[in-house]
């Protein structure tokens, strides 16, 4: 097995698990070869959204991972780049943004946190389903959390990914997380795989975001500023833009960008409507990575400050409104550099928080859960911009990666 699959365990090495063989063309969503694989009878034969009961008896809650140690920093860092042959003097160039806080990422952490909570609201509401928690980059894997779920007599599970957009990295390749699980383990066939809908509009998760706008806001009226003076910068991770034209499945017909530029620019939005806020706003990228010769979604969220105060603004509000919790590239990108810029511009600056575990947040992704159980008719399902609902079975040919094609993936039609 190549070098650039291996994966540390803390006391040595272990391969992950290798992918499977590509996933075979779907022409028409009623037939056989068309059917969701590993997934449950409701969601196998692919309807977009799922209006039949299903009892499940886990939940899976699937992560990026992130190092703990700076011994684990540059094998995390291998995993996540695993397949592009990048060597490891070139991974030491980002590693720094991780040995700048010791090595560790937050974003464990903050799963730990938000199972603990998914926990007590599932407990408070009488549902009894034990959460088990994955990453995709770090331990505990996808495959750990498989395995312990089924060793514990679980075997029809719903999952949870902590991203809320559509895009191949924050939804697709999940999905392939679990193909690449359930054949790491040898459950295929003895376990059954659905996923909640992709939450982006969804008011649990909105609504923490329209309350950190409004303080923002409140905060930066309270030192002076007026409303002409304050640029709200909902900030998102920038992805290559054929990564983006590709978001979504082909036939909602997105255009640019795609489902993914689509989906922010829609909540970014809602919140603004749903505060009235005279200000104005744009939506802007950061963390890009990879050659320069490839266009990835701009502008740049430090590119696009330098810009304001040749307009007139002496204020930003930034807004991490594609991220779930406070991770690396909210701490770094925008709590250390977007701030150093803002300084040397001599911008006042706000970051507002990420919905990490707010009361909203956990008992929205819990709303999500119930929603499978009962079978909630897509019509009764909250969302707040036009584009949601979104579907509980992604849709043929969804968020394809350019450079890998479609790969096996659980939780969607094929391809």
């Amino acid at each position: 097995m190549a070098a650039d699959r291996l994966a540390s365990t803390g006391d040595g090495f272990r391969p992950k698990p290798p992918r499977a063989s590509a996933a075979p063309a779907c022409t028409s969503i009623d037939g056989d070869g068309c059917r969701v694989p590993a997934a449950t009878a409701a969601a196998a034969p692919g309807p977009a959204h799922v209006s039949q009961p299903t009892p499940y008896d886990g939940i899976l809650l699937l992560g990026f991972g992130g190092p703990e140690g700076q011994e684990d920093v540059i094998p995390f860092l291998r995993n996540v780049t695993a397949g592009r042959g990048i060597p490891d003097e070139r991974l030491e160039e980002v590693a720094h943004h991780y040995r700048h806080f010791g090595g560790v990422s937050p974003i464990n952490e903050h799963n730990r946190e938000l199972k603990a909570a998914l926990d007590v609201e599932l407990a408070a509401r009488g549902i009894d389903l034990p959460v088990y928690w994955g990453n995709r980059n770090w331990m505990p894997y996808v495959a750990d959390a498989l395995q312990a779920a089924h060793d514990a007599g679980r075997t029809r599970l719903l999952a949870i990914a902590t991203s809320a957009y559509s895009s191949y990295s924050s939804c697709r390749q999940y999905r392939e997380d679990l193909a690449d699980a359930v054949e790491a383990t040898g459950l295929s066939g003895l376990v059954e795989i659905d996923k909640v809908r992709q939450f982006f509009d969804h008011p649990g998760f909105v609504t923490p975001f329209a309350e950190g706008v409004a303080a923002g806001l409140d905060a930066l009226h309270a030192d002076g500023f007026s409303d002409d003076e304050i640029e709200i910068l909902f900030s998102t991770h920038s992805i290559p833009n054929s990564d983006a034209d590709r978001s979504g499945p082909p036939e909602r017909e997105l255009g640019t960008g795609g489902a993914y530029v689509a989906q922010h620019t829609a909540v970014a939005e809602a919140i603004v409507a749903r505060l009235g806020t005279d200000c104005a706003w744009q939506l802007v990228y950061q963390s890009r990575s990879g050659p320069p010769q490839v266009p990835w979604l701009e502008p740049d969220i430090n590119d696009a400050m330098a810009e304001l105060p040749a307009r007139g603004r002496s204020a930003v509000l930034i807004v991490p409104l594609g991220f779930v919790s406070d991770h690396m590239e909210v701490l770094w990108d925008l709590d250390t550099e977007a701030m150093e810029t803002a300084q040397e511009l001599g911008l006042t600056a706000v970051r507002t928080p990420t919905p990490g575990t707010h009361p909203a947040y956990v008992t929205g992704l819990v709303d999500l859960v119930v929603e499978r159980i009962e079978g909630t008719d897509p019509a009764d399902r909250p969302h707040e911009t036009a584009l949601g609902p979104w579907y509980d079975v992604c849709r043929p040919g969804c968020c394809e990666n350019k450079r890998l094609g479609f790969q096996p993936a659980l939780a969607g039609v094929a391809p």
